[in-house]
């Protein structure tokens, strides 16, 4: 046949290379199919088994794709197989898909604790938790990570937007992002805000690590009229107060206003308490070094014991005070006033430094 070939000037194909031909017509367990200048192939055997469902949807004259196992059998017929033809297209189809940035949708079909798993392309396509958008995105509190994977279930039977961003058919990895999907428009709305702009909007969610806001861009173009964007305020920009836990300061739903104070890599973080008045503005009028003052236990933590002085400031009697972190927890008591001697103040730290003198009203119970 090879020789035959070239007579007429035609290039033999290669085992492994992918053709098209038309189906002639289906006889038990074997595909006849016309392969023009290159005689007649067949899918027979296991190539017919693995793509049977597929050929009971074909009739004569039906153009197909299909891969080269073998130039002639025994019998003077190419074999050709429509599942690695299939799966070999399939392939490429998924790396245009990536080259090209083309935003697909996907039924997510599984899930587990990585992430989530969803079918495209007759491939199984994995969606890292990093890659889900701030909507989607499992909000964990520390230490409960067990729970990643019920948020994710959630998820289970959800279309959602995708884009490729890695494709191996060697390995058959296939990653899609669903962040990656939205980064366009994302950072064309996020270019019209800027550091310092203030927000109206509403806790949308609540964690040990802080609180979310959702608020709205109403912008002029289709599908930008009430784009929701979502950003977080850390706990540390809840209030100028130190805050133990953030439920305590901002509930779901609560109506609010915040600053923006960074646009990084399509995400935005917020502060609430940029918009009060900073408590430790000339804070050094009113507690100066030296001075005796009163206040209560707010927490220990492993440098000593912060000291609430008023309902913003705060002080730290550091650990060597007392000796002992046992000494420190023995004489400092939930509740209970105690009398402290200013060390130092740093307003711009926004730090006080004290010195433990004892219960309000007691003598001193460690050496000044």
């Amino acid at each position: 046949m090879e020789t035959l070939l070239k007579q007429q000037g035609l290039q033999l194909p290669k085992v492994g290379e992918i053709i098209k031909g038309n189906i002639i017509t289906k006889k038990g367990n074997t595909l006849y199919i016309d392969l023009g200048n290159f005689r007649t192939g067949i899918v027979y055997g296991q190539e017919f088994y693995l793509a049977k469902e597929f050929i009971k949807s074909l009739k004569e004259q039906d153009p197909v794709s299909i891969k080269v196992l073998d130039l002639e059998n025994e019998d003077g017929y190419v074999e050709l197989s429509l599942a690695q033809a299939g799966l070999s297209l399939g392939w490429q189809k998924l790396a245009q898909i990536k080259d090209e940035k083309t935003t697909v949708s996907v039924k997510i079909e599984e899930a587990n604790r990585g992430g989530l798993i969803a079918a495209l392309e007759g491939q199984k396509a994995f969606l890292p938790v990093s890659q889900l958008s701030n909507e989607h995105y499992p909000r964990i509190e520390e230490g409960q990570k067990d729970k990643i994977l019920e948020e994710l279930q959630k998820l289970v039977g959800v279309d959602l937007e995708v884009r490729i961003i890695d494709v191996d058919p060697s390995t058959n990895k296939l990653i899609i992002s669903e962040r990656a999907s939205q980064n366009e428009v994302m950072q064309e709305v996020l270019s019209h805000y800027k550091v310092g702009d203030v927000v109206d909007g509403e806790i949308s969610g609540v964690t040990d690590f802080g609180a979310f806001i959702k608020f709205f861009y109403r912008g002029l173009k289709t599908g930008q009229e009430n784009m929701p964007l979502e950003g977080l305020v850390h706990i540390s920009e809840l209030d100028w107060q130190l805050i133990e836990d953030p439920r305590s300061v901002a509930k779901v739903g609560d109506q609010v206003q915040a600053k923006i104070i960074s646009i990084e890599d399509g995400r935005l973080s917020l502060s609430i308490k940029a918009l009060k008045k900073n408590p430790w503005t000339g804070v050094e009028e009113k507690y100066k070094k030296g001075d005796v003052v009163s206040g209560k236990l707010m927490k220990f933590n492993p440098f000593g014991a912060f000291i609430k002085l008023d309902e913003n400031i705060h002080g730290l009697a550091h650990i060597s005070e007392f000796g002992s972190e046992k000494k420190m927890k023995e004489l400092i008591q939930p509740e209970t006033s105690y009398e402290f001697k200013v060390l130092s103040v740093e307003p711009k730290e926004h730090r006080m430094s004290l010195k433990f003198l004892g219960e309000k009203g007691k003598e001193e119970k460690t050496s000044q």
